[in-house]
């Protein structure tokens, strides 16, 4: 019976073996596969009710895939969970992640679970174990915290790291499920903080960060061996250490500054002093040891393949180490747009930021920020600005390179690329005056283009250029008044009409602002609503230039003093002329009407007039204000006081700061740098203002306890180090043992010659007493024998002498 079972399972197993081979082959074959039908419900149920796991297997993922499809499952659950015993760990996978799906909606049936689940910590291998306390710990169940709990403290103690690390991820989720049960979930954290495996502490640190990231008291004793653990922990545990370590530093690791004297000169001999020798105070930041061991650490995973880690790291920098440290950041973060454009346009973001604070530093990566045919706007515009940033600290050549490839985006297809190209040569136009002839010249190039978009930017950056230094573009203001007439843009028209109205009193003797009107007056009504805007206000400003000019020349007459009028003849309490004070002109000269006297004979007042009433019959509701504004403004010839106040008085030089200067402030790396406006982050993960000297814990408590200095990772809970790092901190400290005993001195030629004579000496007479030695000892040598024969002779000559001796005793 044997035999026949043996061939059967033998069988099944090539038959099963054969089926796969023969679908694997279909699905070679067919290179564009039908995508499988859904089985009816009967169907999925048979498999999933079947004895044969490879049924089973089927079945779940038929299910699994319905189930991510957003179609309806929770019929299968009964059938689903009583294979939860199942000992394959294929089928056990997919059923868990079914259980973690419809736990919540089906709460007693996914309890039925919680017995053989809580079997499967204990069982032999670690991944069903550490599956199974991610499973328990995820069925949102509030009735199971305590059994989760349980389950937590015993993977705690498993002795796989696999499944300490889902203990450590399963803390929050339980926190979640009870918040009563943070006493007990501290102590396992606890723990966990100062375990062996860097992938354990990095799961730890994350679950720290999500419950408790205010409980600063809990890592003091770990710092040291999370540092060191940094290097090797995974992307995300090292993503969450380092911020951790941000906050810690500020909270717990106060920065000091010292004042160092260094001398200004000195003589060229020691002892020879100079008149300009000197002691100046220079303050210099002094860090913490704690707070360098990280920063040192951090320096390592700048070589990280993870994006986000580079960018965490120069975040770091920013906001705890000096300018040496940023600038380690620097080459790290313009390797990153060798990746995707999604990636890349995220490091441009955090690139610019770096930038507005360190922008020399990115001088020599200027060739990394050509803008490629294939870039987006996103991505053209962040580049676009970086040059500008480092424009004025680059060299001449490289600032010949910056503005041709600016002036090539110029003729670009995309209006946006267009505008912003034009925007970064004012940008670096504003950024370095002696660069400032040759962008102008630039932009005037591109003010006769047929483009209008280009030509518009290109007038808007020059008038903020010419505002300026107004005295030295007098030239071209006038050149820009060439244009007029074959520039059709109506923004662009505009902006040549509002710089010869707000320059026309530069020069009074070439002042070309009345022509200018005469000419545009001609073909008033043919212009645009934003071009007769500026029309209007241009013949304002040039009529209130010729007030201005005839009354200097006028002499000086004394006026009438109005508060010495005489009574009136009717009414003595009242004035004569009761509208001489008021600047209103008397109820029956209130009519619509500024025409000058007939007397004023000059072109300008009937330009002026002529103006106005192309103005008072326009269809513009705008333009109609404006112009009885301007009227009213200039009824009185005598008194332009207030509008010389509002209509000539001197504009602001504009600035066009940086686009990302809005940015600054925002924290590297975030989705509010990215947005342009502060976002809401978690609770307790602002960073801290640093604090302040004598408030900041005790160093000592960042001393390990129950291991070594040397430890790798220590877990406080008496573990040992390995034996390569005991016996090197054995050979270190007899080495120090070595140096402690023998301490150089400093010795001079005759202390050296002395100790060369007295060791001589030493050795002759150590010679001579080897000598003496030897004698003595031949002498006493000598002695004995002699002693020795003399006794026998007397011993044979008193047996001669009793007769006794025979010839045996003789001999």
């Amino acid at each position: 019976m044997e035999s026949i079972s043996r061939i059967s399972s033998i069988l099944e197993t090539a038959r099963d073996l054969t089926l796969e081979a023969a679908q694997s082959a279909g699905a070679a074959r067919n290179l564009n596969p039908r995508p499988s039908q859904d089985l009816s419900f009967l169907q999925v149920k048979k498999l999933l009710d079947s004895r044969n796991d490879r049924d089973i297997l089927e079945g779940l993922r038929k299910v699994i895939s319905m189930m991510y499809r957003s179609k309806p499952c929770l019929p299968y659950f009964s059938s689903i969970v009583k294979n939860v015993a199942n000992p394959n760990i294929e089928v056990k996978k997919l059923v868990y992640i079914y259980l973690l799906h419809y736990a919540e909606s089906e709460p007693d049936l996914a309890l039925l679970s919680i017995n053989t689940i809580q079997k499967s910590l204990t069982d032999q291998n670690p991944q069903v174990r550490a599956m199974a306390l991610r499973v328990m710990s995820g069925i949102k169940v509030p009735v199971i915290s305590q059994i989760v709990s349980l389950a937590i403290k015993r993977g705690c103690g498993d002795m796989s790291p696999y499944v300490r690390k889902a203990a450590a991820l399963a803390i929050p989720k339980c926190y979640k499920l009870d918040p009563n049960t943070m006493p007990q979930l501290l102590d396992y954290l606890t723990t966990l903080l100062g375990d062996k495996q860097y992938y354990v502490a990095g799961s730890a640190v994350t679950a720290y960060l999500e419950i408790c990231p205010e409980r600063v008291d809990l890592i003091h004793k770990h710092y040291k061996s999370l540092v060191r653990k940094l290097v090797d922990m995974d992307e995300w545990g090292q993503l969450a250490t380092l911020r951790l370590m941000s906050i810690y530093a500020r909270r717990c690791l106060p920065t000091k500054t010292k004042k160092v004297k260094m001398s200004k000169s000195k003589g060229f001999y020691d002892d020879e002093t100079s008149e300009e020798e000197g002691s100046v105070g220079q303050e210099v930041q002094i860090f913490d040891p704690d707070l360098e061991l990280f920063l040192k650490a951090c320096k390592s995973l700048l070589h990280s393949r993870n994006s986000a880690v580079i960018v965490s790291v120069a975040r770091c920098f920013l906001d705890l180490g000096t300018q040496e440290y940023i600038d380690c950041a620097v080459g790290p973060l313009v390797a990153l747009l060798r990746g995707p454009q999604d990636v890349q346009q995220i490091a441009l973001y955090n690139i610019v930021d770096v930038c507005l604070a360190r922008p020399e530093r990115f001088v020599r990566y200027a060739d990394h920020f050509f803008v490629h045919a294939s870039d987006p706007f996103d991505v053209a515009r962040l580049k676009f600005e970086l040059w500008t940033l480092v424009y004025p600290h680059c060299e001449p050549h490289i600032r010949d390179m910056i503005l041709c490839e600016l002036k090539h985006f110029t003729r670009a297809l995309n209006p946006e690329i267009v505008q912003e190209s034009v925007r970064a040569i004012g940008r670096c136009a504003q950024s370095d005056s002696q660069a400032s002839a040759r962008c102008l010249r630039l932009l005037l190039e591109q003010v006769s283009s047929l483009d209008g978009n280009l030509s518009a930017e290109s007038l808007t950056v020059i008038r903020h250029l010419i505002q300026q230094d107004p005295q030295s573009h007098v030239k071209t203001v006038i050149r820009l008044a060439k244009n007029l007439d074959t520039t059709p843009n109506p923004e662009a028209r505009a902006t040549i009409i509002w710089l010869v109205g707000e320059f026309a009193g530069i020069d009074s003797k070439n002042n070309i602002a009345p022509d200018v009107l005469r000419i545009l007056a001609k073909g008033f009504a043919g212009e645009s609503e934003p071009a007769k805007l500026q029309i209007v206000l241009l013949a304002a400003k040039v009529y209130l230039h010729h007030l201005n000019h005839v009354r200097e020349q006028q002499p000086q007459s004394p006026q009438p003093d109005s508060s010495q009028e005489l009574p009136h003849p009717l009414y003595p309490n009242e004035p004569a002329n009761p509208f001489a004070s008021s600047s209103q002109p008397p109820p029956n000269e209130t009519r619509e009407s500024s025409e000058v006297p007939p007397s004023a004979d000059h072109p300008i007042p009937k330009l002026w007039n002529y103006i106005l009433l192309l103005a008072r019959y326009d269809t513009s509701y705008d333009l109609r204000d404006r112009t009885r504004t301007y009227r009213a403004l200039l009824a009185n010839p005598s008194s332009t006081q207030l509008a010389s106040l509002m209509l000539l008085a001197p504009k602001p030089v504009p600035h066009a700061p940086s686009p990302s200067e809005n940015r600054k402030g925002l924290p590297l790396g975030s989705t509010s740098l990215v947005l342009g406006t502060k976002v809401g982050i978690g609770q307790g993960l602002e960073l801290p203002d640093w604090v302040k000297e004598g408030q900041e814990p005790d160093p000592r408590l960042r001393d390990e306890v129950g291991v070594g200095k040397d430890a790798g990772g220590a877990t406080g809970i008496g573990g040992e180090r390995p034996a390569g790092e005991a016996l090197d901190a054995a050979v270190r400290e007899e080495k120090e043992r070595a140096k402690g005993k023998g301490k150089m001195v400093e010795k001079s030629l005759e202390d050296w010659l002395g100790e060369e004579e007295k060791r001589q000496e030493s050795d002759g007479e150590t010679e001579t007493e080897d000598e003496d030695e030897d004698k003595s000892e031949y002498e006493e040598i000598t002695d004995s024998e002699e002693e020795e024969e003399i006794e026998e002779k007397a011993e044979t000559k008193r047996l001669v002498d009793d007769g006794t001796a025979s010839s045996s005793q003789l001999s």
